[in-house]
């Protein structure tokens, strides 16, 4: 789909804050409310906007105890339909948050959620270590997140850092 430039306009808006109000939009954009919402809607329809979401830092929320993974997936890919098939396979687990076909040594890259390090161990080898196309995989478990969907978490250190110069 080719978007115009107020529909290009309204997603990169709503990429970096899917909260602002549409009356707020409509302003920032120069259009009409009626034709912000209207543009919306079409970028609903036309499956370009998918999901609204918030970013949320779990290291602040006591009592969430819970990992990510990433998962690198080598990979045989299917006659006619390439890593389509497989990627497809392993999105549909209840555990996978994202699976991206990448270029270099791996061909897929799964994020995971678990609420251990035995439940990921567990689902790398009983449910995706034993796919059909699966010839290898490695996990790398996220230790702390600093950045995340252009979203920078607060590192608690609020101190100046400048240099001071004096005469």
């Amino acid at each position: 789909m080719k978007l115009t430039e107020k529909d290009l306009e309204i997603v990169e808006i709503l990429e970096k804050d899917a909260r602002v109000k549409t009356e707020d939009l409509a302003k920032m954009i120069d259009l009409s409310l009626a034709e912000t919402e209207e543009a919306i809607k079409k970028l609903e329809d036309e499956k370009v906007i998918l999901k609204y979401t918030s970013v949320i830092d779990w290291a602040k929320v006591e009592g969430h105890a819970g990992l990510t993974a990433m998962i690198d997936v080598k990979v045989t890919p299917k006659r006619g339909v390439g890593f389509d098939d497989i990627a497809e396979r392993i999105y549909r687990y209840n555990e996978v948050k994202s699976v991206y076909l990448m270029s270099g040594a791996y061909d897929l890259s799964v994020e995971i959620e678990g609420k251990s390090m035995n439940e990921v161990a567990r689902f790398v080898s009983q449910k995706l270590s034993t796919l059909d196309s699966v010839i290898s995989t490695t996990t790398h478990f996220i230790l702390k997140k600093y950045k995340h969907d252009g979203t920078i978490f607060e590192s608690g250190n609020d101190e100046d850092k400048r240099i001071v110069v004096s005469p």
